[in-house]
């Protein structure tokens, strides 16, 4: 029988085979606002393993186990990703309050996963709670969740989007793609990944020249430098929050989740720009209105119907359901 240190420092087909649905679990979480990439990796099983993972190679020790089990989780979560991507924007674009709702439910199915984590309630529980909330209050009051602006331009922001994407795979219950529908980039992401899809597979196909790819290049880079440097500064902040300041940082962890609906209000559609309105910093012109792509469209409220009303409360309770179901697959997976 195998000793406990044999044990550890091999990978089984069964781990294997966990990491390949932790994979695709975590690709669907990164396309799906209110859905953790963190809470995928529990789910399938190997959550304390992929953490320790990115540990050690943050720290250049690259272990062969280490290497293969992070590398099966990267490859199908971009597999996933890359082939769901397209479909997604469709339905966010065309079936807005209907995604919404569903993005709700699976928000607020996340409080539960961190409140197990962090009961019993104290005061600096209370008190990074409330500026959990806090945050997710301003930046939905000043990107209410359209992509009114330009990431090719700006070169930091989809820094910082990558940053909030690698924070959801390491933190249960936090969904990265949620806090990138809060900054304005999530439907600019979601375009750039299916014109490097289809740019690649028309080249491979037909030939010609890759400089289509250089326009979707221009967001996706700086997106992956975030992510990297968040894998590594984030899981190694936490580790030290964790052990000085528990109850608070859970608390703010809390409170980010609470607070995350305040930017999914449902009832809201893409108005189709008019001659003279101004999008991108861009006055709209007879020439240019046709170029305008759906995503860049304004937000608008609107008025719902009952029905309306009421299939949105069943959204939002099937997403909760849905992110529970998955949560409760993986409990007894999770370690201290």
């Amino acid at each position: 029988m195998p000793s406990p240190r044999t044990q550890s420092s091999e990978t089984s087909v069964p781990q294997l085979l966990r990491a390949v649905l932790a994979g695709l679990l975590m690709g669907l979480a990164n396309l799906v606002p209110g859905i953790s990439g963190g809470t995928m990796l529990l789910a399938a099983g190997v959550y304390p393993q992929c953490i320790r993972g990115i540990a050690e190679v943050t720290t250049l020790r690259f272990r062969p186990p280490t290497v293969l089990l992070l590398g099966t989780i990267v490859a199908t979560a971009g597999v996933a990703i890359i082939t769901l991507a397209g479909q997604v924007k469709g339905l966010v674009i065309d079936h807005r309050w209907v995604m919404y709702s569903l993005f709700i439910g699976l928000t607020l199915g996340g409080v539960p996963v961190v409140w197990r984590l962090l009961k019993p309630l104290t005061r600096s529980a209370g008190v990074g709670t409330a500026c959990g909330i806090a945050v997710m209050a301003a930046m939905a009051a000043l990107r209410p969740g359209a992509s009114t602006t330009e990431p090719s331009s700006h070169f930091f922001l989809m820094l910082l989007a990558g940053v909030a994407g690698a924070a959801a795979m390491i933190l249960p219950g936090i969904s990265g793609s949620y806090l990138w529908l809060i900054l304005g980039v999530y439907l600019t992401v979601l375009t750039a990944i299916e014109q490097l899809k289809i740019t690649i597979i028309g080249t491979l196909q037909h030939g010609g020249g890759w400089r289509p790819m250089i326009e979707p290049l221009m967001v996706l880079a700086p997106l992956a430098i975030g992510v990297g440097l968040g894998l590594a500064g984030i899981s190694n902040l936490m580790r030290m929050l964790l052990a000085r300041f528990e109850k608070a940082t859970l608390g703010v962890l809390l409170g980010l989740l609470l607070g995350a609906v305040l930017g999914l209000w449902p009832f809201q559609h893409g108005l189709q720009p008019q001659v003279g309105d101004v999008i991108k910093g861009r006055r709209v012109t007879e020439e240019s209105i046709a170029r305008i792509d759906p995503k860049d469209y304004p937000l608008k409220r609107f008025d719902p119907t009952a029905v309306q009303v009421a299939s949105s409360i069943g959204l939002i309770l099937a997403g909760f359901a849905l992110t529970q179901g998955v949560a409760w697959v993986g409990r007894d997976r999770q370690e201290p």
